[in-house]
């Protein structure tokens, strides 16, 4: 175990090395992969693997870095900033459902697994599992799989388990779909695929599923404040009438406003990365996770409309970098669940506490 000083380090350790390897504010990479396929760069994905990011909260004994989720929420605030375009939860959320050889390629990056369990627009509980085994063969579709085209293969989720699904093999088709960011989902449909059963435990989905989540939030929180950042500068030189146009008391109002925002949203991430790394009960890890997300979805989308606004014109051109994190913020707002279904799960939550 780690001590407090100890886990303060590893966090600005962390973040020094992700700003080296990202650094924010400079997005030439970002543009030119932008609508184009896979939509990432394999040889820079090669270098988070080796970076051991990948593994960065995934046990030793399993061949991670054993870390926790404050480290790894850390780490994502910093590629939020940066809109690095690589499906790093999705890829971590892959890891945790495999072990063995599997997971060593998926953590070296020698290969890249993404989960498909996704069935339904908008649903928090991903895997459902409609996925159906016939004659040895796996049938049926998932949707929402972000940056598919990069992926040697799928995670299906299936009414008997997980199995894994090569990308090129005879059954299946990806259908790509554009989204706001530049980048793009898959759609996957199989028709008497072959595949390889894997086994699936049900609380380690689910409890992947809410690092999933919690990594989202933290990584629309760098998007979040350096749009923000993006837009101080912007108010503290844009000249009108004789002065910049940060003395304006009506724009000093709504600056202050997105401020709490942030400082509300990174609180609430703080207490559920804790929550996580201490073990907490099930009911009120999921409440603080719910809690997070939720936040994080309407604040993503507040902040980095309300900086777009506040750059005036130019803010809705494609030539200013704000917009391209409201056009982030807008493709992960609801990705792992969105504040509606996070709030309901919240709630479902809460009277379980209250009788414990």
């Amino acid at each position: 175990m780690y001590s407090p000083e100890e886990r303060l380090d590893n966090i600005r350790m962390i973040r020094d090395s992700a700003c080296a390897f990202a650094p924010v504010g400079e997005l030439a990479r970002v543009r030119g992969l932008r609508y184009k396929l896979p939509g990432f760069d394999r040889t820079v994905w090669r270098e988070i693997a080796d970076n051991g990011w990948l593994g960065l909260a995934i046990p030793e004994a399993q061949g991670g870095v054993g870390l926790g989720m404050a480290e790894y929420c850390a780490l994502l605030e910093v590629f939020g900033a940066a809109l690095l375009p690589e499906p790093f939860v999705p890829a971590v959320l892959g890891a945790r459902l495999l072990e063995g050889e599997l997971l060593e390629a998926q953590l070296s990056g020698e290969r890249l697994l993404l989960p498909a369990l996704q069935e339904e627009i908008g649903s928090l509980d991903t895997a459902q599992g409609w996925a159906l085994v016939r004659n040895g063969k796996l049938s049926g579709h998932k949707i929402c799989i972000a940056a598919a085209a990069g992926a040697d293969g799928f995670l299906v989720s299936t009414q008997e388990g997980l199995a894994l699904v090569a990308r090129d093999a005879p059954g299946v088709n990806l259908d790509i779909v554009s989204t706001q960011d530049g980048g793009h989902f898959g759609h996957l449909l199989l028709n008497d695929a072959a595949f390889e059963p894997l086994a699936l435990n049900a609380q380690a989905l689910a409890d992947a599923l809410d690092e999933a989540a919690l990594g989202t939030a933290a990584y629309l929180l760098g998007v979040a404040e350096q749009a923000f950042t993006l837009t101080l500068d912007y108010l503290r030189t844009r000249q009108q009438f004789g002065q910049t146009i940060g003395n304006f008391q009506a724009l000093q109002h709504r600056a202050v406003d997105l401020k709490l925002q942030l400082a509300l949203w990174r609180a609430s991430l703080g207490a559920a990365a804790a929550a996580c790394d201490a073990g907490a009960p099930v009911n009120q890890r999921r409440a603080a996770v719910s809690r997070a997300k939720a936040r994080a979805a309407d604040a993503a989308l507040l902040v980095t409309r309300q900086a777009v606004q506040l750059h005036g014109a130019i803010g809705y051109t494609d030539e200013c970098d704000v917009g391209l994190y409201l056009r982030k913020a807008m493709t992960l707002a609801n990705q792992y669940g969105s504040s509606e279904r996070h709030r309901r799960r919240y709630d479902a939550c809460m009277p379980r506490l209250a009788s414990a």
